[in-house]
């Protein structure tokens, strides 16, 4: 993993970094390209929630009692930016099978390519909770910090924020307004297009999650 600023990050790991290149692939069905999201919704969660806190607990073994590590109870919480970020929801509870998971639903003008919200529910007590939101593409990155701005206003302080693609545009937007929150990429691309696309990207990754056009 690369640092790349103060709380960003890019993924390095070469699997990471393959299963991106099966992603960006035009010719990867729905089936193969929503099973590697999930994917790495997982690997990418394995590297945000490195730094959970742990603590000794007694447990018997089949040969004796001994002390061993166990995580400490902090509650967390996955917050997909719909409908794109619920692909990698899966991967990540299958490390946290315990974890809540809330929605914010947000479209984008296609001609100002601003974001707009029109859901958001979050699990109580949103403020206790550890926030891992997701979304494969951070493209302008208007959507991410209103996503984040709005789990803010319901109470949310400890955020991180997972992204498979990225462009430069974006995670200099999300970073400037909220420096607190921890951005980890899987990889950062060239940059915008005309049309505010990620280039080289990988496509609409909502139509191609879910088979739509």
């Amino acid at each position: 993993m690369k640092k790349i600023h103060e709380n960003v990050y890019e993924l390095t790991h070469p699997l990471v970094q393959h299963k991106i290149t099966i992603l960006r692939n035009r010719h990867t069905g729905t089936n193969e390209f929503r099973k590697i999201v999930e994917e790495l919704g997982m690997l990418m969660g394995y590297e945000a929630l490195s730094d959970l806190p742990m603590q000794e607990i007694e447990v018997e073994t089949p040969i004796e009692s001994c002390k061993s590590p166990a995580l400490s109870g902090r509650k967390l919480a996955v917050v997909p930016i719909l409908r794109a970020g619920l692909g990698m929801v899966p991967g990540v509870l299958a490390l946290t099978p315990s974890a809540k998971v809330g929605h914010i639903g947000m479209y984008r003008d296609e001609e100002t390519h601003e974001p707009h919200e029109y859901f958001c529910k979050l699990p109580s007590p949103i403020e206790e909770r550890l926030i891992l939101v997701t979304d494969p593409m951070l493209a302008t990155g208007g959507s991410a910090v209103d996503a984040v701005s709005q789990i803010k206003k319901h109470g949310g302080k400890h955020i991180k924020f997972l992204a498979i693609i990225a462009a430069p545009e974006g995670v200099k937007k999300l970073h400037e307004a909220h420096p607190d929150v921890e951005i980890y990429i899987g990889h950062i691309d060239r940059g915008l297009n005309e049309r505010a696309y990620i280039c080289p990207g990988l496509g609409d990754a909502g139509d191609r999650i879910f088979g739509t056009k």
